[in-house]
Parts: structure tokens; sequence; C-alpha cells
């Protein structure tokens, strides 16, 4: 199971559900790296190009689950390295259920999910 929720983080991260999150308005004035943001603006975070930042991840345009197994990096909100939901108290909501259905469907994923079903009783077509 520690694997299969690492190939779900890694998946997460190279393709979050939303790439640009919702918009935000910044509620003060604020430096962020250099860049003044007045109140009011509009901000955008860009949860495709955090994923792939090279200056975070190691290999990013790779895809290697094997990153996550012994990390504590988690897409809760917390890690800002990885935020494919969001993060904060506006984070997305159904955020459990979503990676609950995920790893439901993943775990007990089978040749149906790899297009190999065959009804009880069914022969094929030749």
């Amino acid at each position: 199971m520690h694997y299969l929720r690492a190939v779900i983080k890694e998946t997460r991260r190279l393709h979050p559900p939303i790439p640009l999150l919702i918009p935000r308005e910044a509620s003060q004035d604020v430096k962020i790296n250099g860049y003044d943001i007045a109140v009011g603006t509009m901000v955008m975070i860009n949860a495709w190009a955090i994923g792939r930042d090279p200056t975070t991840w190691d290999q990013p345009k790779e895809y290697r689950p094997e990153r996550f197994l012994n990390s504590s990096v988690d897409f809760r909100g917390n890690d800002f390295q990885l935020i494919p939901f969001g993060a904060g108290r506006r984070g997305c909501p159904g955020i459990s259920f979503a990676m609950a259905a995920n790893e439901l469907v993943l775990a007990n994923g089978d040749d149906q999910c790899l297009g190999n079903y065959k009804r009880p009783g069914h022969m094929g077509l030749a």
C-alpha cells in the first residue's frame, strides 16, 4: 500500500487535477521573492510548475514514485512543493474522498482496468 500511495503522489505531482489553482486576492501588500504584490491583486498559483520545479525535485520530468517512499511530503497542503489540491483553509474540501476513491480503484484494479475483461460465459469474438 505504501508504493501505491507513492504512485498516487507522483502522478498528482506531474498531473495535478487543476494545473492553475483557483485565483486568490491578496489581502495585504506583500513581497515574495523580490516581487511586490499589492493588496487586491489576483494571484494564480501554478501547481503544474511547482510539481516540475528543478530546485525542489531531483529529475522533475521523470516519473519516479520511489521519491515518495521514504519522504514525509504529502499533498494535504502542509508541504508547498506538492499542492495538487491547494493548501490552507481554502484547499479542496473533497481531498479525503478523492484519495480514498483513488486508492480503492487502484488497489482493486485487475484485468477489468487493463481492458481484458470477459463476461462469465463469454468466449470472445473468434
